[in-house]
């Protein structure tokens, strides 16, 4: 068992999760997202979605030429929704594998490098829009964006930054959206209506140690954030616990038939958690 330190909050027990490395061998994962059935992530310098299917040795490539895919998320309808940064847009791919463009300019610019999506149960997606090294040489947009994108395809910015955002992730029930903020180290929140439009943003937690990147929630809205470890948080911000990886993970998607399974991207390799609470289910 890997070293977990913190302490748990009343109802929470994380003291016995293990941490099991998957496959390894790759070059810099990300993006995982939950199908159903089987987990799709980014082996982003490789240009590569990939495919791990619970049960079964190795991996698969699900898409050759990903437009250097990072987050990846897949709605109530099994669409994959992808950013892609190296091509600087959002596409959706249907179950018979053909792929539209969402979004890529606004205001008749570019978008900087979609990084990743969260999408709600009615449609409504949440991506955010950073730049990161080389990215910021390209940059058309002067700001770094959080977007709503809806079901009807209309892009709203919900946040102009001048220090970049990161992971996105919804509350249990939809009606909340955090978004980690990889420069200032904190994890934002947001209100979102029916309509899915968002207000009221402050700042969850700070001082997080090491970049925040992905982030997701469980069934009683805990927050897992992966940065220099993976820190666990209960809704209100208050931290529980910190699992220490042999890799820096940077994303994290709750899967298996009953959400219980924590995957893990960190670096060259996935890593796997059996959970004692189930993920928020988003679709």
């Amino acid at each position: 068992m890997l070293a977990l330190t913190g302490l748990s909050a009343p109802g929470q027990d994380f003291s016995d999760v293990q941490v099991e490395r998957g496959p390894t061998g790759f070059r810099f994962t990300e993006g995982p997202a939950w199908s159903g059935e089987f987990l799709l992530f980014s082996d982003i310098p490789s240009n590569r979605i990939l495919k791990l299917v619970p049960g079964q040795p190795g991996v698969a490539v699900f898409r050759e030429d990903s437009g250097g895919a990072n987050g990846n998320a897949f709605d109530s309808k099994g669409r994959l929704y992808t950013c892609e940064g190296g091509n600087r847009r959002v596409t959706r791919t249907s179950p018979d594998g053909k792929i539209e463009v969402l979004a890529e300019r606004f205001d008749g610019k570019r978008l900087n490098a979609p990084n990743d999506i969260v999408v709600r149960r009615d449609g409504h997606m949440y991506f955010t829009d950073p730049a990161f090294g080389s990215q910021e040489d390209t940059r058309e947009l002067s700001f770094y964006g959080v977007f709503h994108l809806t079901p009807r395809g209309d892009l709203n910015v919900i946040a102009r930054m001048d220090k970049r955002p990161n992971g996105v992730a919804l509350s249990p029930n939809g009606r909340t959206l955090y978004v980690n903020g990889a420069d200032e180290r904190v994890v934002r929140m947001y209100d979102l209506d029916r309509s899915g439009n968002a207000t009221n943003g402050r700042v969850l937690i700070s001082g997080i140690e090491g970049v925040p990147d992905g982030i997701r929630t469980d069934e009683k809205g805990n927050l897992y954030v992966a940065a220099k470890a993976l820190l666990i948080y209960s809704p209100s911000g208050q931290f529980l616990r910190t699992v220490n990886l042999p890799e820096t993970p940077a994303n994290l998607e709750f899967g298996d038939g009953d959400l219980k399974g924590l995957y893990i991207t960190a670096r060259r390799s996935i890593y796997y958690i059996r959970m004692p609470v189930k993920g928020a289910a988003q679709r």
